[in-house]
């Protein structure tokens, strides 16, 4: 495996420029070899190096397969009114081992003509991972802030994302004076940053990759630690006891 990746090709950023004037099932497919080769390929390469650097830090988000971390080029357009088939940008999530894809947190990159995207959290949590989450935070708000305000990693991140509630649900407002009970408002728990598009075609583009990663990987570890231990907790209590003995 090569230790270094010398950037996406110029093709790359001109494939989805094109793409998003010509979003089109027929477009595509007379340029699909560009996608393949100029696109799909590099990025496999970039994940597979990534998958591989990950060992250091996060050994819980390494893939056996890396080229399956990525997203299809194609668009679940069931429910929505963009009706265009294909993302103008092609991305991967380094989720963990045994935790959902969404569910848990996991690590995100894009790339396309338009940025560099960089995200770390938890995106789609359902209903009992939310609940989960926010017991932790209830239960040790200290630990929960000195992540997601380190001043350190807050200048390279920004602020804690995703969407909220406007006030804290009832069965939360007992914790209204709990120096972390802004967060019990959040659905979703992540960290996202843009950087310019000109840097996918450079060879610093894994390392700067890495660097917001490893920026995340406390707090990432922090939601999974929460999210195992309740699992723990769920099988210990629907384990069958052994019945006591009669004499």
């Amino acid at each position: 495996m090569s230790t270094r990746f010398p950037g996406f090709p110029r093709q790359m950023p001109t494939f989805f420029k094109s793409l998003e004037k010509n979003n089109q099932r027929e477009w595509f497919a007379t340029h699909k070899e560009i996608y393949e080769t100029h696109v799909r390929g590099p990025m496999i390469e970039l994940v597979t190096l990534l998958n591989k650097q990950l060992e250091d830090f996060a050994p819980a988000h390494v893939a056996e397969e890396p080229a399956k971390l990525i997203y299809r080029l194609y668009r679940d357009i069931r429910f929505s009114k963009d009706k265009t088939p294909y993302k103008t940008h092609i991305g991967a999530t380094f989720s963990h081992q045994t935790l959902s894809r969404h569910g848990g947190a996991g690590y995100y990159f894009e790339v396309s003509h338009r940025c560099v995207g960089i995200a770390g959290g938890v995106y789609m949590p359902g209903p009992e991972e939310l609940q989960t989450i926010r017991e932790a935070i209830a239960a040790d708000p200290k630990r929960f802030l000195s992540l997601v305000e380190d001043r350190k990693n807050r200048k390279l991140l920004g602020s804690l994302q995703g969407e909220r509630l406007t006030r804290l649900p009832k069965v939360w407002q007992s914790q209204a004076e709990n120096p972390a009970a802004e967060y019990l408002k959040f659905k979703q728990y992540y960290w996202y940053a843009e950087l310019p598009a000109s840097l996918a075609l450079t060879s610093r583009l894994p390392n700067v990759l890495t660097r917001y990663f490893q920026a995340m990987s406390e707090g990432l570890t922090w939601f999974n630690d929460a999210l195992l231990a309740a699992r723990r907790r769920e099988e210990e209590h629907s384990r069958p006891k052994r019945p006591k003995p009669m004499w």
